[in-house]
């Protein structure tokens, strides 16, 4: 009886043992598995963190580009403004000067229109048409036309009425009958419109 017994707690004393054993083996692996796990979750922390980072230098690098986009549509505005002012100021140089030279041309027109007879009068009449003739092919040059719309239909557009006059038998109204004082125009712009009298 006495061996039995002693027998039975060996038995149990060596379960107690194997079942200590496990709980250690156990509390060991749950230790290992727990540092194991640690890592794991810092490691996804960092990926998150990184991921936001990446999508906030996204962000940043839209709206960069969207503000360059913006700016090289300004510049190319600023460019197409400045090309054109260029253009405008090139087709139109000459109408400060053509606006003192008109009234200069009505003068040697006068003078041309004098009746001369003696030779020296004659030689002046001749250097005054030169220098008209001249005149008119600098005004040439530069796209500088002259507006003598005798008989033409009248244009608000190149021509200022002065007066009217009743029109003559077969003859249509609103047309120019007589031209006071000629008109001036430069590419599209008047420089001066043309004094005409017109028939009503």
């Amino acid at each position: 009886m006495d061996n039995q017994a002693n027998e039975k707690i060996d038995a149990q004393e060596k379960n107690s043992d194997l079942n200590q054993k496990n709980v250690e083996e156990i509390e060991k692996e749950t230790m290992d598995n727990a540092e194991e796990l640690s890592p794991q979750e810092d490691h996804s922390d960092s990926i998150q963190e990184e991921s936001s980072k990446v999508d906030e230098l996204m962000h940043q690098m839209e709206e960069l580009e969207d503000r360059n986009l913006r700016l090289q549509a300004e510049i190319a505005n600023i460019q197409r403004s400045n090309l054109r002012e260029r253009q405008e100021s090139a087709k139109y140089r000459s109408q400060f000067l053509a606006k003192r030279l008109v009234d200069a041309m009505d003068n040697l027109e006068r003078a041309l229109q004098q009746e001369v007879k003696s030779e020296e009068a004659q030689a002046i009449h001749k250097g005054v048409e030169m220098v008209y003739e001249q005149i008119l092919s600098a005004f040439k040059e530069e796209n500088i036309e002259m507006i003598n719309p005798i008989n033409q239909p009248f244009d608000p557009n190149f021509h200022q009425a002065v007066t009217t006059q009743p029109a003559e038998d077969g003859q249509d109204t609103d047309i120019v009958i007589n031209v006071l004082q000629k008109g001036y125009v430069l590419n599209d712009r008047i420089i001066r419109p043309a004094m005409v009298i017109v028939s009503a």
